[in-house]
C-alpha cells in the first residue's frame, strides 16, 4: 500500500473511560488504533471493537508515530513511558491527561529530553461523552507540532489550540474545572434541600435550568469587573453575606449539610472586614487572587 493511501494510525495508552471513548472515536473515523493498558481486560474490550493490542508500552510506541496518553495524572506518564524511554526518539506524545500546568511543563521537558515531540491537552467533555456538542479539547505546545497532527487528532473532539506554553492547556482546563466542581456541590446541596423539604427534584429542575441561562451574562459582567479589581461595594458584600445566611438556614432547617455555603459566606465576610479596614471596596476576587489589601 502506498504512503498516499495508507490509513491513518495512532496508539492510545491508558484505557480508562476517557481512553476508551477516544479509541471508539478514532475507530469510528477510520483510524487504525493500537492500544495498551495495564489491565488486559480493557485491551480485550477495545480489540473486540477493532483495535490492535500492544503487548508492551514499547510495542505501542513502535506501532505509530503518534501516541495519545489518557492517564490519571502526569506521574502515571513517567511510570508508563519510563518502561520504554529508548523507544521515544522520533515519536510524538499527545498527553491528554489532567494535571497542573507546571507538571505539564515538566512532563513536556522530560519527553523532549528523550527525543520525542510533545503536545499537552485538556479534554473539556460532557463526562466521557467526547462526541457531545459541548465537548472540545484544549491543546498547547509548539504550533508546528499541533499543525502537523491536528487532522489525525480531530476525531476526538473539536480543537482549541491556545499557544506554545506547554502548561496553557492545563491552565484553561483547570480554570474551567474550578467553576464546575463548586457548581456540582451546589447542585447536590440545592437538590438535597428540595428533597428533604418534601418536594420534587424533577419539579425543581426546569427552574434550575432556566436560571442557568443567566450565567453567561454574569460571567461576562464579572469578567470585566475582575479585570479592574473585582466587583464589590460594602453594601453588595453585606447583601451577599446575608444571602449566604439565608441559604445556610434553609439547608440546615431540613438537615442538609451547608458546609459549602458556610465556606462561601466566610469569603464575603473576609471581604467585608477588609473593606471596612481599608476604607475602600475589597472584592472576593482580589482576596482569591492574593492581592495585598
Amino acid at each position: 500500500m502506498s504512503a498516499q493511501t495508507s490509513p491513518r494510525s495512532v496508539s492510545v495508552v491508558g484505557l480508562g473511560p476517557m481512553g476508551q471513548s477516544m479509541v471508539r472515536a478514532f475507530l469510528d473515523a477510520g483510524v487504525e488504533v493500537t492500544v495498551w493498558n495495564r489491565s488486559t481486560d480493557k485491551v480485550d474490550a477495545m480489540v473486540e471493537l477493532g483495535a490492535k493490542p500492544a503487548a508492551t508500552v514499547a510495542d505501542a510506541l513502535d506501532a505509530n508515530e503518534v501516541t495519545v496518553l489518557s492517564l490519571t495524572h502526569y506521574a502515571a506518564m513517567y511510570d508508563v513511558l519510563g518502561q520504554a524511554t529508548d523507544h521515544l526518539a522520533g515519536k510524538v506524545i499527545a498527553n491528554l491527561s489532567s494535571d497542573s500546568p507546571e507538571k505539564a511543563r515538566k512532563g513536556a521537558e522530560w519527553v523532549r529530553s528523550h527525543g520525542a515531540q510533545f503536545l499537552s491537552g485538556g479534554v473539556m467533555s460532557a463526562g466521557d461523552n467526547i462526541a457531545h456538542p459541548a465537548s472540545y479539547i484544549f491543546y498547547s505546545g509548539p504550533h508546528e507540532v499541533f499543525d502537523a497532527h491536528a487532522e489525525l487528532l480531530r476525531p476526538l473532539s473539536p480543537q482549541e489550540y491556545l499557544g506554545a506554553d506547554d502548561g496553557l492547556a492545563q491552565i484553561f482546563y483547570q480554570a474551567l474545572l474550578t467553576i464546575f466542581h463548586p457548581w456540582l456541590l451546589a447542585f447536590d446541596q440545592a437538590t438535597a434541600m428540595i428533597d428533604r423539604s418534601g418536594h420534587s427534584i424533577s419539579q425543581f429542575i426546569p427552574f434550575a435550568v432556566r436560571s442557568a441561562a443567566a450565567f453567561p451574562y454574569f460571567m461576562e459582567e464579572f469578567s470585566v469587573a475582575n479585570q479592574n479589581g473585582g466587583w464589590a461595594t460594602l453594601a453588595s458584600l453585606k447583601m451577599m453575606d446575608a444571602g449566604a445566611q439565608h441559604i445556610i438556614d434553609a439547608s440546615e432547617e431540613v438537615g442538609v449539610d451547608a458546609t459549602f455555603s458556610h465556606t462561601a459566606q466566610s469569603f464575603w465576610r473576609k471581604a467585608i472586614a477588609a473593606t471596612e479596614e481599608k476604607g475602600e471596596a475589597v472584592s472576593t476576587y482580589a482576596l482569591l487572587r492574593g492581592d495585598k489589601v
